[in-house]
């Protein structure tokens, strides 16, 4: 009877078990469901002006601004997860972030693994060189050492050009800070990069770089979302319109950019 006693109670004990652990998974949220109260976005935090660190290391940039603003209108706070740029994709549809949001280029390649908002921002692809370079237009390019960030979409547009078949060495970066970085060391002669970006180091720094007048590709940003999440790809969709139609998104673009730069 005390053997039978207790192999019930044994029994009762592994079902609770059971039980518990499953109310305890169902409750947890995890990257990926849309009715999380945190949305973990991933960023590159050498995208100035989009997302970087400042003098103090704390993260700002238009689409810092514009993803709380964001997440405000759905309710929800943000975490902002720094992200190897290369593995983005694999990042959001492993679960570990939610939202891909750092100047995030569509293209139709990049559509295949994601979702994406409707277009926010437009963009081109541009050559840099040193302000004392006798590059002036992309032929002068033959021959040379061309830098740009790895699986950017920099790389996309260069590779879809004629003068990449030209060019002696193309060297990939981290981040463009990188690749900025060997090009005013004369270690590269030129860097494929995002007019956005470009822009703004060169407020900063207005004497050292010169760009192109030959830009490679036009392009537009947009916020990536993971395959088969609908729902959240819906909810921002709705939020980011209304801060189109009240000003919000106009006064951050104003911050950023000195005008409203936000497409509707």
């Amino acid at each position: 009877m005390k053997k039978r006693l207790v192999t019930m109670i044994l029994v009762f004990a592994a079902v609770f078990a059971i039980m518990a652990g499953c109310a305890n998974s169902n409750s947890k949220s995890s990257p990926g469901q849309d009715n999380k109260k945190t949305l973990v976005i991933g960023v590159d935090d050498t995208f100035a002006p989009m997302g970087f660190r400042d003098k103090s290391n704390n993260l700002v940039g238009f689409d810092i601004d514009y993803a709380k603003a964001a997440a405000k209108k759905m309710g929800t706070t943000v975490k902002f997860q720094p992200i190897d740029w290369s593995t983005k994709e694999a990042e959001l549809s492993s679960g570990r972030i939610d939202l891909i949001w750092n100047g995030y280029t569509i293209t139709d390649e990049r559509k295949k693994k994601v979702l994406f908002t409707k277009p926010y921002l437009k963009n081109s692809q541009v050559i840099v060189t040193r302000a004392d370079s006798n590059i002036n237009k992309l032929d002068d390019l033959a021959g040379k050492v061309v830098g740009l960030q790895s699986q950017s979409s920099a790389a996309d547009a260069l590779n879809s050009n004629p003068i990449k078949s030209k060019i002696k060495t193309v060297t990939e970066y981290k981040t463009n800070d990188l690749a900025l970085t060997d090009l005013k060391n004369g270690r590269l002669d030129a860097v494929v990069i995002d007019e956005v970006v470009i822009n703004y180091y060169m407020s900063l720094q207005k004497n050292s770089y010169k760009v192109l007048r030959d830009s490679l590709a036009p392009e537009e940003y947009g916020v990536g979302v993971k395959k088969g999440n609908e729902t959240l790809l819906n909810k921002l969709q709705k939020a980011l319109d209304e801060m189109n139609q009240d000003g919000s998104a106009a006064k951050i673009s104003e911050k950023w950019f000195g005008a409203n730069k936000v497409l509707k």
